[in-house]
C-alpha cells in the first residue's frame, strides 16, 4: 500500500511557550494563523521554604525537548510535512532566573521563579540606598558547545539592569546591584535570526535541526503581539499562573502614578522602532486553582473548578485573597498573605471555588482601574487570553465585575501565536506578514455584563475590605539572621534576569556568526 501523501499547507512556524506551570510546543500555519498541532507538559514547582519558589532547569529543558518531539510526531500522524516548519519562536516566563556554568552548561542551582520572595530583605536594604536573561536561545543553539547567549529587549527590560531608553545594559544599575556585566546576555530585537536549531541526537525530532530560531519575547509581550495590539491604547489581559494586563503606549514611555510598571512591549526587527507598554501584574491567578487541587485537594483536575462554581453560582459572602506571594499591582505589598474570609457554617467547597474565581476577576479590576487612571481613557472592552479563559464562568464573572464586555479569541494560545508571528516575520525568514491588511481575522467570543452596576460595585468594595485585612501579616527577617546561602543575599535585580528561555533553547541551536 502506498504511503499517504503529506499535506502541503504552506510555510509553518513553531513556537516554544515555556510558562510557569507548563511547557508547550505549537505549530501554526503562517498564512492563516491556524493552530495545527501542539503538545503540553506540566512543570513541577518546588517550595523548599516559606516564600521560596523553584523549578528544576533540567526538567524544564527536557520538557521542551519532549514537547517538540511529541508535536512533530502528531504532525506526522496528520500527514503534515514538518520540513515546512521554516522558523521557531520562543516565549518564556519572565523574571525567572538561572545561573549556569559557561563551560559545562550545567545549572549551578535550581531556577528561582518570579514568584520567589527570598530576596525581600535585600530589596528593602537596597531601597535605602536609593534617593527618594532569557537563556533558552543559548540552550537551543547548542548550549556550552557554541550556543548563542542572547536575549531580547522585552526580557532584558524586566531585569532592573536594562536602560529601556538606550536599549542597553545600564552600567550604573549593574554596579548598584553588583552584577558583573560580562555574565549578561547580548540584547537583540524580538524578531531576527539568532541561530539555528540544534537538536539532541537522542530525539526523533531531529528533522528540525537547522531551522532558524528567529523570535524571542517575554510571555506577556508575546501575548500582546498575538492579540495584535499594535496600536497605541490597545490592551490585553492574560490569565495564566498570574494575571498580566498590558496596554500598548506606542513609541513613548508612560510612567504610572498608580502602581503599574513601564516596560518594553516589543521591537519587531533590528531596524524597527521599539514600542512600550504599561503593565499591571497579579501574582496569583491560575496558581490559586492549582493550590486548591494540590494543597487542599478539593478538586482533582483544574477543569473541575468550573463545575464546582456552577453548582452554587455565588460565593455566598465568602472572599478569597490569594496573596501567597504578597500583593503585586497596584499595592506592591510584600507583607500581605492569603486569606479566606466571610465564612459561615453554610460555606462549602463550592463557595470557596467560586470565591477563587472571583478573586482573579477582582484583582483584574484593580489593575484595570489603575490602567484607566494612568491612560486617561477607560477601556471600552477587555481582550483576554490564556488557559483560564476556557472557563466560561470566569469570563462571565470578569465581565460582571469590570462592567464592560470581555472579548476572547476562539484560539486562546495567543502567547505562542505572538512568538510564532515574531519568528515568521523576521528578516531572512519572511513567511509571516505583520502588515494590518495581511493579518488574519480572528473569531471572537464576547461576554457582556449580566448584573447591574450597583451590585458590581458592592461586591468590589467588599473585596477591597478583604484585601486590607490581608496586609501586614509578615515582617521581613533580615538576611543576616537567615540562611547563609548565597541565594539569600543576591539582589532582586539578579533574580529578575529573564534567562530561562535561552537555557532551554541552547541545547538545540548551533551558533551563527
Amino acid at each position: 500500500m502506498a504511503a499517504a501523501k503529506k499535506a502541503v499547507l504552506g510555510p509553518l512556524v513553531g513556537a516554544v511557550d515555556q510558562g510557569t506551570s507548563s511547557t508547550r510546543f505549537l505549530v501554526f500555519n503562517s498564512k492563516t494563523a491556524e493552530l495545527l498541532s501542539h503538545h503540553q507538559v506540566e512543570i513541577k514547582q518546588e517550595f523548599p521554604r516559606e516564600g521560596w519558589v523553584e523549578q528544576d532547569p533540567k526538567e524544564i529543558l527536557h520538557s521542551v525537548y519532549e514537547c517538540i518531539e511529541k508535536t512533530c510526531e502528531k504532525l506526522g500522524q496528520l500527514n503534515i510535512d514538518i520540513s515546512n516548519i521554516k522558523a521557531i519562536g520562543v516565549s518564556n516566563q519572565r523574571e525567572t532566573t538561572v545561573v549556569w556554568d559557561k563551560l559545562t552548561g550545567e545549572p549551578l542551582y535550581n531556577a528561582v521563579v518570579w514568584l520567589d520572595l527570598r530576596t525581600q530583605s535585600t530589596v528593602e536594604s537596597l531601597s535605602k540606598r536609593i534617593p527618594g536573561n532569557n537563556n533558552f536561545v543559548k540552550s537551543l543553539t547548542g548550549g556550552a558547545s557554541g550556543g548563542v547567549h542572547c536575549t531580547d529587549v522585552t526580557n532584558a527590560s524586566r531585569t532592573m539592569l536594562f536602560n529601556i531608553h538606550s536599549l542597553e545594559w545600564d552600567k550604573e544599575l549593574c554596579e548598584f546591584f553588583e552584577i558583573p556585566m560580562k555574565i549578561l546576555p547580548n540584547v537583540r530585537s524580538s524578531s531576527e535570526i539568532y541561530g539555528l536549531m540544534k537538536i539532541s541526537h537522542s530525539l526523533k525530532a531531529g528533522a528540525l535541526e537547522g531551522v532558524p530560531i528567529s523570535g524571542c519575547l517575554g510571555d506577556q509581550s508575546a501575548a500582546l503581539v498575538g492579540q495584535m495590539c499594535f496600536q497605541d491604547g490597545q490592551a490585553k489581559n492574560t490569565y495564566g499562573t498570574g494575571c498580566f494586563l498590558l496596554c500598548n503606549t506606542g513609541r513613548k514611555c508612560v510612567f504610572s502614578e498608580h502602581g503599574l510598571l513601564t516596560t518594553v512591549a516589543y521591537k519587531l526587527g533590528r531596524d524597527k522602532p521599539v514600542y512600550y507598554a504599561l503593565e499591571g501584574s497579579v501574582a496569583i491567578a491560575g496558581a490559586v486553582i492549582r493550590w486548591l487541587r494540590d494543597n487542599l485537594g478539593i478538586i482533582k483536575t483544574s477543569e473541575e473548578i468550573e463545575k464546582l462554581a456552577k453548582e452554587v453560582g455565588t460565593s455566598y459572602g465568602c472572599y478569597f485573597v490569594p496573596a501567597f506571594s504578597g500583593l503585586y499591582a497596584p499595592y506592591w505589598e510584600p507583607s500581605a498573605r492569603g486569606i479566606i474570609c466571610g465564612l459561615t457554617q453554610f460555606t462549602n467547597k463550592c463557595h470557596i471555588a467560586f470565591a477563587a474565581l472571583e478573586a482573579v476577576c477582582f484583582q483584574t479590576r484593580e489593575i484595570l482601574d489603575a490602567m484607566n487612571r494612568d491612560c486617561g481613557i477607560p477601556l471600552s472592552h477587555l481582550q483576554v487570553d490564556g488557559g483560564m479563559t476556557n472557563n466560561k464562568i470566569l469570563m462571565q464573572l470578569q465581565a460582571d465585575i469590570l462592567y464592560i464586555p470581555v472579548v476572547k479569541p476562539s484560539m486562546p494560545e495567543t502567547t505562542a501565536l505572538g512568538a510564532a508571528m515574531a519568528a515568521g516575520a523576521a528578516e531572512g525568514v519572511g513567511v509571516w506578514s505583520l502588515e494590518p491588511e495581511d493579518l488574519s481575522a480572528v473569531t471572537m467570543e464576547r461576554f457582556e455584563p449580566q448584573i447591574n452596576a450597583e451590585e458590581s460595585e458592592i461586591r468590589y468594595s467588599t473585596w477591597k475590605k478583604a484585601v486590607m485585612k490581608s496586609m501586614g501579616w509578615v515582617t521581613t527577617q533580615s538576611s543576616e539572621s537567615g540562611d547563609p546561602s548565597i541565594f539569600c543575599s543576591l539582589p532582586l535585580g539578579f533574580f529578575i534576569v529573564s534567562s530561562m528561555v535561552m537555557l532551554i533553547g541552547a541545547r538545540y541551536l548551533s551558533g551563527m556568526p
